[in-house]
């Protein structure tokens, strides 16, 4: 059986706590349990003041064969910041933009006179598979997708230079890996907005890709937590129009008679962890934003209890 354990951003007080409350003890230097196993939902790295410690928590529980893990958009990001681009020399595969310095700044200070170890981190990076189909359950980082799923191919990777190069060279597979790691956006219509966790206007918005966008509304088919019910959260008087045919086109529900899938990502809110449908849960309840830690314990159901959740408060918060 698995434990699930959503998106961490260097909280390692909170999944010591986390993976301690789940009955993982630490023998040889490494959490374990001898009747289970973890499953990490990636994000482990950038945000968070304990990057490196959650580091040294994951990977040996992962080498160790306590523990799978999937790749988060972060971990792939930092592959590609840290890859230069073949193409055009002094560039990188991930821009150095002032955004994605800043997105990535914590991790990068915090690795500081650890330089070799944070290239080993890379390679092992490298090495996680970006979704894993178990025995009865199913685990990706942000949207579990078939289609984009085969032009893929291999979940496996590797993530070498070859990868990297075809992701930014051709669209459509550039598109089913930030599908996958990513999930799905939507344009909102004009004069819409909502602010994002960091307070940032966004006109495109993530969506309840794993639900039927069909007779949806947008304030409906967007997956961006309870704030989208605070005025001051969301903007514009148009988020009551049905979703544009495009959306509809694209969007590929989860299938109600299929194992469940756990995701991360999403930076939900709230005081309390639930279920999006009847075999899908989301597992980040941003813990980086004061939020929680997030985990499930499953033990072979097929629809997923709301009982079954595990969370741990990020430190200092008052969740």
């Amino acid at each position: 059986m698995y434990d699930l354990i959503g998106d961490i951003h260097g909280h390692a007080t909170e999944l010591e706590q986390i993976l301690r409350e789940l009955g993982y003890a630490r023998r040889n230097g490494t959490y374990q349990r001898t009747d289970r196993k973890v499953v990490f939902l990636g994000d482990f790295i950038d945000r968070g003041p304990q990057i490196r410690e959650t580091l040294e928590i994951v990977r040996p529980m992962v080498d160790g064969g306590h523990a799978l893990a999937v790749m988060g958009n972060h971990e792939f990001n930092a592959i590609a910041y840290a890859t230069p681009d073949p193409r055009k020399n002094g560039t990188f595969i991930r821009s150095h933009s002032e955004k994605n310095q800043r997105q990535h700044r914590e991790t990068l200070r915090q690795m500081v006179g650890h330089e070799a170890e944070w290239r080993s981190y890379l390679d092992w990076f490298r090495s996680l598979p970006m979704w894993l189909d178990l025995n009865g359950v199913r685990a990706v980082h942000a949207c579990w997708d078939e289609t984009r799923m085969a032009v893929i191919g291999n979940a496996t990777g590797p993530i070498d230079g070859a990868f990297l190069e075809r992701f930014s060279a051709d669209s459509s597979y550039g598109r089913a890996v930030d599908v996958i790691l990513k999930g799905k956006e939507m344009k909102l219509p004009a004069g819409c907005c909502f602010l994002d966790k960091d307070g940032h206007e966004r006109t495109e918005t993530r969506t309840r890709w794993f639900e039927p966008a069909d007779g949806r509304s947008y304030r409906e088919y967007a997956l961006i937590g309870e704030d989208r019910e605070n005025p001051a959260a969301i903007q514009g008087d148009r988020w009551h129009e049905p979703v544009s045919s495009d959306i509809v086109n694209d969007a590929v529900p989860y299938p109600a008679d299929q194992i469940p899938v756990f995701i991360g990502h999403y930076w939900l809110d709230g005081k309390t962890p639930r279920r999006q449908t009847a075999n899908v849960a989301c597992l980040d309840w941003s813990v980086a934003k004061g939020g929680f830690l997030c985990g499930y314990e499953w033990n072979g159901e097929a629809t997923v209890s709301d009982a079954a959740f595990r969370m741990v408060a990020a430190a200092g918060s008052k969740a």
